[in-house]
């Protein structure tokens, strides 16, 4: 079985993502190909998408989510995302037991002796009326049944797992500051989620399988669970695994992948690029090795912005009085330095910020 080393899984991950060159695709298209944009962070995805859309305007996005074409959502691992509307109708069933066991992994002993269906159907009784709310006032519109019950543990149970939400604009607006206001997702998008088969089948996880590896593979089934947070996709993958090629990483993981999906050469050159926090081209994987080195993998999910230079995570950055300052985590080549001074001041032209420097490592 073929072995791919860190170097060539980067590079056919920087291609999945986009990120190997800037794709000619609209913002809902590319939000759609990369199974949503992390997004727990309202302004980080419009970064995500600059850095892989030609001529991304940030009103595009803005426009989608008003348009209700895309929408922020609890999904992937219980963390807000930006989703496509036809995926989280098509996917949101899926990932409800998983969403309600991660919310009471945080909360079972506050909710231990609540009824969740008892506590869904209230939370669907006061949000009946069509007004958007935010997730404190929900919680306190229903505190009365439950009345020892930690507020916070309630609402959380409802908006992120209960009651499939949408987070309504101005909420994540480019450039617009806004609170977390609720609705349920077909009052939201007037069409209701899709049911699961009653035949115990699972398209959807053959559908998330297929999905993924077309954004982020090749990968193991660890780096699939690792992305959804889903547990119960043993079965899809076996489904579909006819269909799919296999190879081995450096560690002897078994890889899968669709078989004409881009696997660039290895020695492919790889351009400088900013991504935002919490990025999935990161986060996607259980073994982030191929994008960043073991010794700064904290970075990932403490909510640092990273620059890629040669396809690996080697700066953070930030804005600084009215600048786009990138911080090496090694010591840059002045080529290095020149590419990274050259896309951070495309940044800072994008962001409105000014100016662009590289401190030094």
């Amino acid at each position: 079985m073929t072995v791919l080393d860190v170097r060539a899984l980067g590079r056919a991950t920087l291609a999945r993502q986009l990120l190997l060159d800037r794709a000619d695709l609209s913002p809902l298209d590319a939000v759609a190909h990369l199974c949503g944009l992390q997004a727990q962070e309202p302004q980080e995805p419009f970064v995500g998408l600059w850095s892989r859309v030609r001529d991304f305007a940030p009103g595009d996005l803005s426009d989608l989510l008003v348009e209700r074409r895309v929408v922020r959502t609890h999904l992937m691992r219980r963390t807000v995302h930006l989703v496509a509307a036809d995926d989280v109708l098509a996917w949101r069933a899926r990932h409800d037991p998983m969403l309600r066991q991660r919310v009471l992994g945080v909360y079972r002993r506050d909710l231990d002796g609540v009824d969740l269906d008892e506590l869904a159907a209230a939370g669907r009784a006061v949000l009946s009326d069509d007004e958007p709310r935010s997730m404190a006032e929900l919680a306190r519109a229903v505190a009365d049944r439950w009345p020892t019950t930690a507020p916070r543990a309630l609402g959380e149970m409802l908006v992120a797992a209960l009651v499939p939400m949408a987070q309504l604009p101005p909420r994540g607006l480019w450039r617009t500051k806004g609170g977390v206001r609720n609705l349920p997702l077909s009052t939201w998008l007037g069409r209701e989620i899709d049911p699961l088969p009653a035949d115990g089948a699972d398209p959807v996880g053959q559908a998330l399988l297929r999905r993924y590896l077309a954004a982020f593979g090749p990968a193991a089934t660890a780096d699939l669970r690792a992305w959804s947070g889903l547990a119960g996709l043993p079965a899809a993958v076996a489904a579909a695994r006819d269909e799919l090629v296999s190879f081995r990483d450096e560690r002897g993981r078994e890889l899968l992948d669709l078989p004409d999906a881009p696997r660039p050469d290895p020695d492919t050159p790889a351009p400088v690029r900013f991504l935002p926090a919490f990025d999935n081209a990161i986060l996607g994987f259980d073994d982030r090795s191929r994008i960043i080195d073991d010794a700064h993998r904290g970075l990932s999910v403490a909510g640092e912005r990273v620059v890629l230079v040669d396809g690996r995570v080697a700066a953070t950055w930030t804005v600084e009085d009215d600048t786009v300052v990138a911080k090496p985590l090694r010591r840059f080549s002045r080529a290095e330095r020149a590419d990274v001074l050259a896309e951070g001041r495309a940044l800072a032209a994008f962001l409105r910020a000014g100016r662009a420097r590289v401190d030094a490592a």
